[in-house]
């Protein structure tokens, strides 16, 4: 009777965890100003993910993001397509940091993501390896 009792409260910890987001969700990323009057964010790319894959940052503040790519073979990249937000950015992604910047333009939300994809299998992005620019006042 005790594993039984040990076993449902288990599973009720974990049914509340998961729906309130604390195993499943991520927090947002919300990027402040340095004291250059930059938003700086570091990102990490492993194995079909970004994180974090979602960033909060501010309209016409400079954004400089610093991402590097976990160990491993598979070859990664990040794209940013929002051109009407002055976002239009296609960047190898390796295990040394790459810095890319840029100043969002227009509120919004805008996916980033790696479009890799090895002959006939899904690509990346398929696989989840997509993540969420919300650009705010």
């Amino acid at each position: 009777m005790k594993i039984k009792s040990v076993v449902y409260i288990f599973f009720l910890f974990l049914f509340i965890a998961i729906n309130s987001g604390t195993v499943s969700g991520e927090t947002p990323f919300v990027s402040i100003k340095d004291k250059y009057g930059v938003q700086r964010i570091e990102i990490l790319a492993g194995e079909y993910f970004f994180k974090p894959a979602h960033i909060i940052v501010k309209v016409n503040v400079p954004v400089e993001i610093t991402i590097k790519k976990e160990a491993g073979i598979v070859p990664h990249n990040i794209i940013f397509m929002a051109p009407e937000a002055g976002i239009d950015i296609s960047e190898p992604i390796g295990k040394e940091p790459t810095v890319i910047r840029f100043t969002p333009l227009k509120t919004g939300t805008y996916s980033f993501y790696c479009d890799k994809k090895l002959l006939f299998l899904k690509s990346h992005r398929e696989k989840g390896m997509e993540g969420i620019l919300e650009v705010v006042r």
